[in-house]
């Protein structure tokens, strides 16, 4: 099973060339997301729709998109052709990063014309007459998204897809260029960690590192959303403390001396479809200029890393994380650790 995903610009002809690839590849079978999108409009209350730009902002239509692709893949086997615009980066990273947790490996074409190319075709799209002011309003919407397909080319998404210059291809030219790549191997699995995703409640332990100036250290995961510590999940059969260790050194290349000591321990209640467990905090202590020097981030893991205050720390960390870290730092100071159930000390 795998994902063949038709990135570009809207406009760029992603639908069209999608219809055309699944009659050039056996056992292919379309999935187009605007679909869960068009479903969104109907069963979230309009309030929440209003508060979003764009149905790919909700955490909802992401998880979603997951999970129908990989039940669709369960169901039919084969290959399955995804013509959606990717723009930014944190939630390429978080559905392919779905995907892969899944076992299910994505190849990610981009389909990348000339943008006086792109222009007229946005000129020229059609659109249902049924639409009230829709001519204005969707070819309005893809001219907006240039500047934004401009900016993720220049930022990260020609390095990460592989692109077909479609400015003198037909959609029909276009699929065969693709199902050969895809065919050949040219195009391959992204490059992205997969992480099982918990069948049962989890045991993990996180390290907090401090720079010079008792700032935090957090990174930036690509398979899931929102900053987090160094560390990960305990294996069966090790040490708490000991896996933070392990997990410290592959996502930054630091090697503890010691074994941390305890800041936090805190249980974090189930919220389908995670199982959540107990979520431990330890203490890696202070990392000087030289050895934060030689953080190295592991490409298909970490997107990125940064020192932050505790304030800071507040606008990147999901709630129930931040709170974590707030009590972790406060047992830091006062040398004893917390117990917590979902971020709220308890005794």
């Amino acid at each position: 099973m795998t994902v063949v995903w038709i990135n570009g610009a809207f406009g760029a002809g992603k639908t069209t060339t999608a219809q055309e690839l699944i009659e050039l590849i056996p056992n292919s079978t379309l999935f187009d997301p605007e679909v869960i999108g068009g479903a969104l409009r109907y069963l979230l209350p309009p309030k929440r729709l209003a508060e979003v730009g764009d149905f790919q902002d909700l955490p909802i239509w992401r998880r979603l998109v997951i999970d129908t692709a990989a039940a669709m893949l369960a169901e039919l086997g084969g290959t399955l052709v995804v013509p959606m615009t990717l723009l930014r980066q944190e939630y390429r990273d978080e559905i392919f990063g779905g995907l892969a947790a899944r076992r299910i490996p994505v190849s990610h074409i981009l389909l990348a014309p000339a943008e006086t190319i792109l222009r007229e075709r946005i000129a020229g799209r059609e659109v249902p007459r049924d639409l009230p002011d829709g001519e204005i309003r969707i070819r309005q919407w893809s001219a907006d998204h240039i500047e934004p397909y401009r900016a993720a080319l220049a930022s990260w998404l020609t390095a990460d897809a592989h692109p077909v210059d479609t400015s003198d291809l037909t959609p029909y030219e276009t699929a065969v260029r693709i199902a050969e790549a895809v065919r050949s191997g040219s195009v391959p699995a992204c490059d992205i960690v997969q992480t099982p995703e918990p069948t049962a409640e989890t045991l993990a332990a996180g390290v907090l590192l401090f720079d010079e100036q008792d700032r935090v250290l957090l990174v930036d995961p690509t398979y899931k959303a929102g900053w987090e510590f160094p560390g990960g999940v305990v294996e069966p059969g090790e040490a708490p403390a000991r896996a933070g260790v392990r997990e410290v050194a592959e996502e930054t290349g630091i090697h503890l001396d010691e074994v941390p000591s305890l800041l936090v321990v805190d249980w974090e209640r189930p919220a389908p479809p995670g199982f959540g467990g107990l979520r431990l905090l330890f203490d890696g202590g202070l990392l000087d200029s030289a050895a934060a020097g030689r953080v190295l981030l592991p490409g298909p893991e970490l997107r990125g890393w940064r020192f932050v205050t505790e304030e800071e720390a507040a606008d990147l960390l999901p709630p129930v994380r931040y709170e974590r870290l707030r009590w972790a730092l406060r047992a830091r100071e006062r040398g004893a650790a917390h117990y917590l159930e979902a971020g709220v000390p308890v005794g």
